[in-house]
Parts: C-alpha cells; structure tokens; sequence
C-alpha cells in the first residue's frame, strides 16, 4: 500500500528559490543554523528549538545542498506547519502523521500487527463487491480502497500506521486469492474479465479466508483455501 515519494518539488515551491530575487527577506537556507539568523528567526515567532523546524530546515538543506536557495521567515512558517510537534510529516490528504515512508523506516513497516476486525470486515466486503462488480478486474478509478486504509490510519497510533497499512494490504490479498480460487471452482474456465457465476462466492466468509492464513513477521500467506 505504501510507497515512498518524493515531495521535493513541494517544498522547494514553499520554502524559496535558487536565486533571491522575488524573495521578501531572502534568508540563505544554508545560514538557517547561524546564531544571529535564528535571533532574528526567534524575533519573528519561530521557535528554532521546535521539531518542526528542525524538521523544516533540514528538508530545506537537503533540497538545498550547495546551489544557494534562498527562502524566507514566511516560507519557513509554512514549511513548519507540514510537520507535527514531534517533527513528523503531515500527509496532506489524510491529516495525520506516520504515513510517510523514510529511509529510516522503510524496513520496519513491513511489520504484521494486529488491526481492528471492524477493518477487516469493511476490506472484505469491499473487496468482494470490487471483485464481482469487474468479473475480478480491478478499477482504480473508482475503488474506495483508500477509504478503508484512512480509517484505519485513524485507528492506529501514529507510530504503527504503516505497519497496519502494510497488514491489511496482507489481508486484502488473501481475500482477493481466495475469491479467484472460488471463481474458478465454480467455473473452471474462469479468468479475470469473465462473467462470475452467480453465487460462486457465497461460501466465502472472512473468517474462513483468516482460518486459513499463514502468519510471519513480516507477511500472511494462504494455506489450502477450502471452497
């Protein structure tokens, strides 16, 4: 589900450009950590001691590196509001933190954990109406997958939303497997695209598909799906 992207064309849009000229102010992204410039920050309502612009000046000098962009106490106040008090990126989407995948954790979210039923049940029958309304063909235009992985995010404490992402994705495709198993139970010549016979996936429940998962660290797997 989750993904790492790359936001640098945002914040070179928010906290400046290469050259000052435009630039209300310009302050030097590379002097941000000088003690008379954060004085002068200090002055203007910026707490350079926060994690949000420790944050904020660190993605700026990152984007920076040595070309001499500018930026200004305004854009450093608008970069600032991206991250929370804790310094962590705010997803502009959803509202909420801990969705952005970093070097740092990168490795660490392809953890299994447990996540409410109540978001297994809304994936499963999502996924089972998704399934038979495109004969197994999935529409990415019209899904409302990322409905159910938003309320799940909002479920989850910060610290553990790409894991539980990363685990109902798990269960998603489990549910998808079992119901292409179904499909061509009931119709052996069955592929994705073709008709579904009715009621071929009657006898599938989410207890059933779950009984049936294999579970590791990092990952859950089929066992022999029974039909």
């Amino acid at each position: 589900m989750s993904k790492i992207t790359d936001y640098s064309f945002l914040f070179q849009s928010m906290f400046g450009t290469k050259s000052n000229a435009g630039v209300v102010n310009p302050l030097k992204v590379s002097d941000l950590s000088n003690g008379s410039l954060r004085s002068q920050l200090k002055a203007a309502g910026i707490d350079t001691n926060s994690a949000q612009y420790k944050a904020a000046v660190k993605e700026m000098t990152k984007h920076a590196g040595s070309s001499g962009m500018f930026t200004n106490v305004q854009a450093i106040k608008n970069l600032m509001k991206q991250y929370d008090k804790d310094g962590d990126y705010i997803d502009p989407t959803t509202g909420l933190a801990g969705l952005l995948v970093t070097e740092e954790n990168v490795a660490s979210r392809k953890r299994i954990i447990s996540i409410p039923e109540s978001s297994r049940d809304e994936m499963f029958e999502l996924t089972k109406k998704e399934f038979l309304q495109g004969n197994g063909m999935g529409d990415g235009d019209t899904t409302k997958r990322s409905d159910v992985y938003t309320d799940l995010y909002r479920k989850t404490s910060k610290n553990d939303r790409l894991a539980a992402g990363h685990t109902l994705s798990q269960y998603e495709r489990a549910y998808t497997q079992a119901f292409i198993a179904a499909a061509k139970a009931a119709d052996p010549a069955w592929k994705a695209g073709k008709p579904i016979k009715p009621g071929a996936l009657d006898g599938i429940t989410r207890e059933s598909v779950e009984a049936n998962l294999k579970k590791s660290s990092s990952s859950l797997s089929s066992v022999d799906i029974q039909i």
